[in-house]
């Protein structure tokens, strides 16, 4: 009889308990549900959209690393545990046995673990050490078209986003959408086969076909390097473009940054001089004057014009690169040569207002809308502004 009611206690007690924990899930916390308990959700990560040059050979593509977890309450030999770790990757020992905190289930420790890394770090058969695959951004061709490429880094939420040039302007395409897995588990964390079980695929990002040529951006990095060395210069850009369709073909400046370690750059190397920097333009404006006065028949290619000497202007004198003139030339003479008083000739023949109009109308002063990030609009005077050296200059 005793017994009987031993269990007849016991069995009570379990049910008082039982509803107790029914009370309190479904009435003072009813925020806490079964989906909040047994529903886990994980995000599915897209692949990164690659980056090709005009003929399909990659400028930047995705190179599969590991995080590197650590799950505390696993760990035996927490010295040992550390030591081995720290043999492979050099983090510090004391960096490491910082992260066991045995109140945690899972700590994230290191990104970016290598395959043969993982290799030799799960040789050692370490419990509480794990790894999770990740996607790195991997550029074959290092800093080859860096202001170009820009790079991938992380944002304020640790998630991957593009920074500066095709990376940054292209990142949402590039990025794609996540997908999600939902799966029902038991209290032990394990999968309940009969439970919810679904599962939405990622989008992966779009390939993105540039119009740059590789061998041409790399015939026109290293002649660039070379200019910069032979006349000392501090920096230097080149931009080739196809003449016929204005496609760039090729863009490069120097100093540029290694993408693959920008992280250990200061953030001035990011910028792009080619789409950032303002300043005067000085002979690469010529072609535009004359294309102006040429549309609106003030000259022709064949017409000649005297340079014997400087050319005053108000209280200016302006004068030849070399103060060498060469007398009657043609005005296709005065674009060739670069001449400085042939071009005030023809800028006086266009009148003021029209070289002002016409600089408005060639965009001068506003952005390209080229499709990098970062580009800074030009800077136009306002016309109260100008005097009238400024339109001979």
């Amino acid at each position: 009889m005793l017994k009987i009611r031993l269990l007849y206690g016991f069995f009570l007690l379990f049910f008082v308990a039982v509803i107790a924990k029914l009370f309190y899930l479904q009435v003072l916390s009813p925020t806490v549900n079964a989906d909040n308990l047994y529903l886990q959700t994980k995000k599915i990560q897209p692949e990164r959209g690659k980056i090709y040059d005009r003929n399909g050979l990659t400028l930047a593509v995705n190179k599969t690393s590991y995080l590197l977890f650590f799950e505390p309450k696993l760990i035996v030999d927490k010295y040992n545990f550390v030591k081995r770790i720290d043999d492979v990757l050099h983090l510090e020992e004391a960096t490491l046995e910082a992260k066991i905190d045995a109140t945690k289930d899972w700590v994230a420790v290191k990104n970016g673990i290598t395959q043969p890394e993982k290799k030799l770090l799960s040789s050692y058969n370490l419990a509480g050490l794990g790894f999770e695959e990740q996607s790195r951004r991997y550029y074959p061709e290092a800093s080859l078209a860096a202001h170009l490429l820009g790079f991938v880094g992380k944002d304020e939420k640790g998630e991957d986003m593009g920074y500066f040039g095709i990376e940054g302007f292209y990142d949402k395409d590039l990025s794609g959408l996540p997908g999600v897995l939902k799966s029902e588990r038991d209290f032990l964390g394990r999968p309940i086969l009969i439970g919810t079980q679904e599962k939405v695929a990622a989008d992966n990002g779009r390939a993105l076909y540039l119009t740059i040529d590789k061998s041409v951006q790399d015939i026109v990095k290293s002649h660039l390097k070379s200019g910069l060395e032979s006349y000392k210069a501090k920096e230097g850009c080149v931009i080739v473009a196809d003449p016929t369709s204005m496609q760039i073909l090729a863009l490069s400046c120097l100093p540029d940054f290694d993408v693959d370690k920008y992280y250990t750059f200061n953030e001035s190397f990011f910028k792009n001089p080619a789409i950032t920097d303002l300043y005067e333009p000085g002979s690469t404006f010529k072609p535009f004057v004359l294309a102006a006065a040429l549309n609106e028949k003030k000259i022709k290619p064949t017409d000649t014009f005297r340079e014997d000497g400087p050319v005053e202007v108000g209280d200016y004198s302006i004068r030849t690169w070399n103060n060498q003139y060469e007398g009657e030339i043609s005005v296709t003479r005065i674009l060739e040569k670069s001449s400085n008083v042939g071009m005030v000739y023809i800028s006086q023949k266009l009148t003021n207002t029209l070289l002002y109009e016409y600089l408005k109308k060639f965009g001068f002063g506003e952005a390209s809308g080229i499709d990098l990030q970062g580009e800074n609009p030009g800077y136009l005077r306002p016309k109260n502004s100008w005097y009238p050296i400024d339109y001979s200059t």
